[in-house]
């Protein structure tokens, strides 16, 4: 297994404590306290600039954080369906790396396997099974 980079480490944990319960309700707290204050200092253009840095700060970081987690969900998923396919008999090898092929080639697959589903809905509303394993229309 490779070794995971600090990045990597750092956003997986950021991530998962930032989906937390608790961080969304310190979140909460602090518009309530902003909005609190405001009377205090006026509802100045600094009491609006801190509230308007300080969210603009956190989702800047936060978009990253979560296409890094979202990339890697990705990469596991695509992973875990090309085994899938690898390991099933019968199954269409040509499918493994369907995220890399350009979205004309994609079209074309997604045609044929639609053609399919069309023929099993037809067939259950026959009362035939669709449970059997047809080649992919051309």
């Amino acid at each position: 297994m490779a070794k995971s980079t600090f990045y990597a480490k750092f956003a997986k944990a950021a991530a998962k404590f930032t989906g937390r319960p608790v961080v969304f309700n310190l979140a909460v707290l602090t518009i309530v306290i902003w909005i609190v204050t405001g009377p205090i200092f006026k509802f100045s253009d600094t009491w609006q600039l801190v509230i308007n840095t300080g969210t603009t700060i956190v989702t800047f970081l936060m978009v990253f954080l979560i296409q890094n987690a979202q990339n890697r969900d990705t990469q596991a998923i695509q992973i875990k369906l090309d085994e899938l396919i690898r390991a099933t008999k019968g199954a269409h090898n040509a499918l493994l790396d369907l995220e890399e092929l350009e979205e004309e080639t994609l079209d074309k697959f997604r045609d044929r396997y639609e053609k399919l589903a069309a023929i099993a809905r037809t067939k259950t509303i026959l009362g035939d099974d669709d449970t059997d394993t047809p080649e992919a229309a051309d």
